[in-house]
């Protein structure tokens, strides 16, 4: 039983694995590659969480832990990916060092989280997973969608809009489900509805639409009520 007290830390470091495996991959082979290890982590991300509240051993390391696991395989990583990305297709030779931004504002988004005890039920700002899903995505994406990646501008406006949506005030909300009822769940049973639909036309091309839906959808709950 005392070695089940580590498994929420070792799931942890499994998601700071993929990240580090993953940026080399990035590097090395194809940028393809990352979006797989994001979703890895994003898996160890989950049950992390998952196995400490099953065996009700939450510690202030795992937090800490937590938080640096995702800023390489949410920040981190996604800023590499943008980076070569840009950096094969454009001319010059400095923008595509501007996609490290993504590392930085997910560094204060996770900062903001760690200290902000409201964000239980919601969100403020996107979280780096969604963000980092996003950005290793966008080299799956299906006509006429992707002629926009062999575009370095469009590229930069990607990352810039992407690290203002990390630490934006505005209020997203979350996947959690106290129960299951329609009148409960309405806003999150229509996401994830619309987001298979999405995914059953488009496969992983259809990440950043699902993203877009995710944060127009929040936005949409400020005015309207669903």
């Amino acid at each position: 039983m005392k070695l089940l007290r580590h498994l929420p830390n070792a799931l942890t470091c499994g998601n700071l694995l993929c990240g580090c495996v993953g940026i080399v991959f990035t590097l090395h082979y194809s940028t393809g590659m990352a979006i797989w290890f994001v979703m890895l982590a994003c898996v160890f991300d989950f049950f992390d969480g998952f196995a400490a509240r099953m065996l009700k051993v939450t510690s202030p390391i795992g937090k800490e832990l937590d938080s640096l696991a995702d800023m390489v395989s949410f920040g981190a990583l996604p800023a590499v990916t943008m980076f070569q990305m840009i950096d094969v297709i454009s001319a010059n030779n400095f923008i595509a060092y501007s996609s490290f931004s993504l590392a930085v504002f997910s560094a204060l988004r996770l900062a903001k989280f760690n200290i902000d005890e409201n964000q239980k039920d919601s969100f403020t700002g996107v979280p780096t997973p969604a963000n980092a899903l996003l950005s290793t995505s966008l080299v799956y994406l299906k006509e006429p969608w992707d002629m926009l990646i062999s575009q370095d501008y469009f590229l930069v406006i990607i990352v810039a809009v992407s690290s203002f949506l990390l630490v934006s005030p505005w209020e997203l909300f979350a996947l959690k489900f106290k129960n299951f009822t329609w009148s409960d769940n309405k806003l999150r049973f229509t996401f994830l509805g619309l987001s298979v639909l999405l995914l059953a036309f488009w496969q992983i091309g259809a990440l950043p639409f699902v993203i877009l839906l995710y944060v127009l959808l929040s936005l949409l709950t400020r005015w309207v009520k669903i």
